[in-house]
């Protein structure tokens, strides 16, 4: 909020700057205008045309969101624009305007659409009427034959591209049927098939004589065993010494020396284990299948045992060892026949499963290649279809319009300068208001210091023959003015304190012509016109000048009553203002910093604390000497004094900073020439309310 009211303050300072620069901007744009050339501008309209739809036929697409764009480029292109030339030259030899240098004349191109349509308007302005006019009527004509030339090309191109490329896939298809056909005729597809099935059958069945021939095996390994047991346990016993089976009425004394396990002890040792592994594993675990494979091949050793007939087991008891190694040697060659025509026919049906996948391979690839083929035909004939029917669906609704005279460029050139001028002219005032940090209203000190503002001055308008306010009369008819002082008077009555009323107080700014002096002379008034007993002070012992405000003797003065504290009567004046007294500067010393660090200034500042009730002191600005911020640290507290539109805050700063290190006591701050018409002002804004009181 403040920075917007800072940038009012400025606008109302500043406000001729817009004025300036829109008095330039339209100057600069009435110069253009005087110099442009009338413009005529004739209007044509395109619109879109319905269009045949072929089924199966490749249609033309452009891109809706770029068409309007790719349209006005299209139209303002350079080589449409030579074309439109070179037509209006075979038309007539005069049909071209030519500029001041021989040139055709510009011409320049634009394109609306209507909203919710698909027409389009173009126009055509140029500084000639009629060469608009024909321009544009030639523009369209080019415009439309070149579209046609383009879907031409673009069809030749692709018909040219999609036959080639059936032409090669062509013969990639038949170099694919060739080599499917030269396969089968050297390979009997329908023989291979009944070999590689036979072959599979044949196969199938040695497998199952192999597994055979395996059992046999492992009973007779299982023989001589048993037939030690027997020997050992007696001959009246019933046992199965040939296959390794306890008999059933051996003694509980017996016992079975054979090398393994009889077929009926192993089934109950492998059914525990299955039962064991049943808790964590599933049925159709690998380890759960073997084991169910052996627990059914011992079942069916038990069962054959059990039903052969007991002479075959006695038989079997007496046979020789030699026999029965003669069996198992037996056993071992046929079953060695029998994997040697296991592997002559695992070669077989391998050899003719590989001939039967690569004629799959070839068929497959014959089938992939003759449906791209298939693809590509229909694409060709959907390609040749498309170029040989007119799918151009932009048509002229109106030819151009004769030409009528525009002034649109001059508007814009108008609206332009004063928008233009305008912007720049606040833009100047925002960057002046960034860039200086002078205040221009209480909220703005408020707002970096904090609420330390005691007082607000008014600014008077000065007269005609005036060179500064003038001082403050005992009946003074600017009762704002006078008001402003009396509130600042009454600050200084009731200022918080912890011991005794500041007596002793210094009036000073940052830098020269901020109104201190005059301040200073005003309140030191009022306060006199309360009754109290005043004394000012001309403090500025280099180019004080209050004594010329007064109509005084600035000699002798302060400098004076520094050096002899005990001449105090001798310095001291005295006007027509009851209760006010004045000490002017006195001499011109060349040094007269000097003397603010001498014992005497105390002294006598002691004897002004008995004979008056304030003394104001009216010192030079802080930066202008280090005067005042060595005299500031012997009084009583300082009034600081802040000119509207002047004071910077930078200055402001480093001068309150300056005093804080020299630790002096600010009282608080005066803001100078305040601005009455603001609307933050509302401070003894109301001369009729004291005309009133007057007469009353």
């Amino acid at each position: 909020m403040n920075r917007y009211r800072r940038y009012l303050v400025f606008l109302r300072r500043f406000w001729w700057i817009p004025v300036v620069t829109l008095v330039l901007a339209f100057g600069g744009a009435a110069f253009y205008i005087h110099w442009l050339d009338p413009e005529f501008v004739s209007v044509a309209s395109l619109w879109e045309t319905e269009k045949l739809n072929v089924p199966g036929g490749a249609a033309f697409t452009e891109d809706n969101q770029t068409y309007i764009g790719t349209q006005v480029e299209l139209l303002q292109d350079g080589r449409l624009a030579e074309g439109v030339l070179d037509g209006l030259r075979a038309a007539s030899t005069n049909a071209i305007a030519t500029d001041e240098r021989g040139n055709p004349l510009k011409v320049t191109i634009s394109v609306l659409e209507h909203p919710k349509s698909s027409i389009f308007l173009v126009s055509a302005s140029s500084a000639n009427a009629a060469y608009s006019q024909a321009y544009l009527n030639k523009l369209l004509d080019v415009y439309l034959a070149y579209k046609k030339e383009v879907r031409k090309t673009v069809a030749q191109d692709t018909f040219i591209s999609v036959s080639d490329q059936v032409r090669r896939m062509e013969t990639d298809l038949k170099v694919a049927q060739d080599a499917l056909t030269s396969f089968e005729r050297t390979n009997n597809m329908a023989i291979l098939q009944e070999e590689g099935t036979v072959s599979g059958a044949y196969l199938a069945k040695l497998q199952t004589e192999l597994s055979d021939l395996q059992l046999e095996s492992h009973l007779y390994k299982a023989g001589p065993g048993a037939h030690n047991a027997t020997n050992s346990a007696g001959t009246n016993e019933l046992a199965m010494g040939a296959y390794g089976v306890q008999s059933p009425n051996l003694s509980s004394g017996g016992s079975l020396q054979a090398d393994h396990l009889s077929p009926s002890q192993d089934l109950q040792l492998l059914k525990s284990q299955r039962e064991r592994l049943s808790k964590n594993l599933r049925p159709r675990h690998p380890k759960m299948i073997k084991l169910d494979e052996e627990i059914g091949r011992d079942e069916k050793i038990i069962d054959m045992l059990s039903n052969a007939s007991r002479e075959q087991f006695l038989a079997a008891r007496d046979a020789s060892r030699e026999q029965l190694l003669a069996v198992r040697e037996a056993n071992q060659a046929r079953m060695s026949n029998v994997l040697m025509s296991i592997k002559e026919w695992e070669g077989r049906v391998t050899v003719a499963n590989i001939l039967i996948a690569e004629a799959d391979r070839l068929r497959l690839n014959v089938n992939r290649l003759q449906s791209t083929y298939d693809r590509l035909i229909q694409l060709l004939q959907n390609v040749d279809i498309g170029r040989n029917t007119d799918q151009e669906t932009l048509a002229v609704l109106d030819s151009a319009s004769p030409a009528r005279r525009t002034h649109l460029r001059e508007t814009n050139a108008l609206r332009s300068a004063g928008f233009g001028g305008l912007t720049i002219g606040l833009g100047v005032i925002f960057l002046l208001s960034m860039r200086d940090d002078r205040f221009n209203s209480l909220s703005e000190i408020n707002e970096k210091f904090g609420h330390a503002i005691v007082g607000q001055v008014p600014n008077l308008p000065l007269g005609r023959d005036e060179t500064q306010t003038p001082l403050l009369a005992i009946h003074d008819d600017r009762y704002n003015y006078a008001e402003a002082y009396r509130n600042l008077r009454s600050a200084i009555f009731f200022m918080p304190s912890s011991g005794e009323r500041p007596k002793v107080l210094l009036v000073t700014s940052a830098l020269p012509d901020e109104g201190k002096s005059t301040i200073a002379v005003n309140l030191a008034r009022t306060l006199a016109l309360s009754g109290s007993r005043v004394l000012l002070i001309d403090g500025d012992l280099r180019r004080g000048y209050l004594h010329k405000l007064l109509g005084m003797q600035g000699d002798p003065g302060f400098a004076d009553l520094l050096q002899k504290p005990e001449d105090l009567d001798a310095v001291i004046q005295h006007d027509s203002l009851p209760n006010f007294s004045f000490i002017g500067r006195g001499k011109t010393l060349p040094n007269p910093g000097d003397l603010l660090f001498s014992p005497r200034l105390q002294a006598a500042f002691a004897m002004l604390r008995e004979r008056f009730d304030y003394v104001l002191i009216d010192s030079c600005p802080i930066f202008a000497s280090d005067d005042t911020p060595s005299l500031a640290p012997m009084t009583d507290g300082t009034l600081f004094v802040i000119r509207n539109g002047y004071s910077s805050a930078r200055a402001v700063k480093e001068a309150l900073d300056l005093l804080g290190r020299r630790q002096v006591l600010v009282l608080g701050l005066v803001f100078n020439r305040a601005d009455t018409s603001a609307r933050s002002y509302y401070y003894y804004k109301y001369p009729s309310y004291h005309a009133e009181q007057k007469i009353a």
